[in-house]
């Protein structure tokens, strides 16, 4: 059963940075391209980033380019999300999941119904 466990979130002021980490099991991690959503307060899903398998491919969605950079380590089943220069809009609950490609359509796998509990950003102005 795939188990992913978001960490790393919590409260930061305007402008700072915090790195988010998503552990895996259960998933052949190293053979699947992975992603970061996010849902804010009554708002829906957003895709927020991918990575391919060997991260030769990265996307970020606009509204957080320039400021989030994703990556993974594969030896650790872990895909990072580092988050800077933090807006009040960026408040939310983050979430990972294996995503199918190409990457930038920003779908998770068909199959994948495990998402974790997430964690949670808050950006205080």
């Amino acid at each position: 059963q795939v188990q992913l466990v978001e960490s790393g979130g919590g409260l930061v002021q305007a402008g700072g940075s915090l790195k988010l980490s998503c552990a895996a099991s259960g998933l052949h991690f190293s053979t699947n391209a992975m992603g970061w959503y996010r849902q804010g307060s009554g708002k829906e899903r957003e895709f927020v980033a991918g990575i391919s398998s060997r991260s030769h491919i990265r996307y970020v969605a606009d509204s957080v380019k320039g400021r989030f950079t994703i990556s993974r380590d594969n030896a650790k089943n872990t895909v990072f999300l580092q988050m800077n220069d933090l807006k009040r809009d960026d408040t939310a609950i983050y979430y990972c999941a294996p995503v199918e490609t190409p990457i930038s359509n920003g779908r998770p796998l068909r199959w994948f119904t495990s998402w974790g509990q997430g964690t949670q950003v808050t950006v205080s102005s």
